[in-house]
């Protein structure tokens, strides 16, 4: 066999590899960001109640919160660059998911749009693959 032969093989397999592999940081990005959102509005309702409604009870049962929350934003970082590099994004996008970890109810919104565009780019790396 020539190598000409076995090219298209080898790229095909290199292309589902990478999909595969980009399909499994999407989900593990979807899974950070509903979580890292869900922990920063927690976190703004335990600041409302240590800073504007101080009610000892509320603050001393909530005080994990912030570590918490801060624990979970480094984890979902990490998953932010696992998909970004996978994805070969621009430097504006992966600044974007950054933000939406600190930045109430963004998470949401950008997990949706990021989920979109990602899909809509791993389908058409499949279909001219034809993985």
């Amino acid at each position: 066999m020539s190598t000409e032969q076995n090219t298209p093989t080898a790229t095909t397999d290199q292309a589902a590899t990478a999909i595969r592999k980009a399909r499994g940081a999407l989900t593990r990005y979807r899974v950070l960001a509903i979580v890292t959102g869900v922990m920063l509005l927690v976190l703004c309702v335990e600041m409302v109640f240590k800073y504007l409604v101080p009610v000892q009870a509320v603050i001393d049962y909530m005080g994990w919160v912030p570590f918490a929350h801060g624990w979970i934003y480094v984890v979902y970082l990490v998953t932010v660059l696992d998909l970004w590099a996978k994805m070969r994004w621009s430097f504006g996008r992966l600044t974007t998911m950054v933000l939406a970890g600190v930045v109430p109810v963004m998470s949401f919104v950008l997990e949706k749009r990021v989920h979109a565009d990602a899909d809509a780019k791993l389908v058409a790396l499949a279909d001219r693959y034809g993985v």
